[in-house]
């Protein structure tokens, strides 16, 4: 099985977004803050040409971290039947890529408790105390430098 990584739009993510993130919700909930702004970029990962996972990179600093140039990792997601894959680990590689073109020197996400080991094995550190988002559970800040 051949996975490619590349850039997609925005509205493309809807399609992994909405069934996997926002099961429960309007499919205008997957329009995030952010999503439209230059310095965002939008990675998705194909399978014979059928998107299965994505992630979304936002040009935001986390106050705690003193580094000039940060990014933000938000609505990483793989379709059900393509985990277990290394889709996502794909789209993190190829994200720190382009990361690194930008001269990135800190990339953050809050991470859903159960996706904590994932990040871990990429190479993020648990940063503070669990907390709650509302109508999503617990989660954690993780951190790359």
């Amino acid at each position: 099985m051949k996975i490619k990584v590349r850039e997609i739009q925005a509205k493309e993510t809807y399609a992994v977004r909405h069934p996997v993130l926002r099961p429960n919700q309007g499919i205008e909930t997957c329009d995030y803050p952010g999503d439209h702004d230059e310095m965002t970029f939008h990675l998705g990962a194909f399978v014979d040409n059928k998107l299965v996972g994505i992630a979304s990179f936002y040009e935001e600093a986390f106050e705690d971290f003193q580094e000039e140039k940060q990014y933000r990792l938000r609505g990483m997601a793989t379709l059900p039947g393509y985990r277990g894959m290394q889709i996502g680990a794909q789209l993190i590689h190829a994200a720190e890529a382009l990361l690194r073109e930008r001269s990135t020197s800190i990339w953050w996400c809050n991470a859903r408790k159960n996706a904590i080991g994932f990040y871990k094995k990429l190479g993020l550190a648990i940063y503070g105390e669990e907390f709650e988002i509302e109508g999503i559970g617990p989660h954690k800040v993780m951190v790359r430098k």
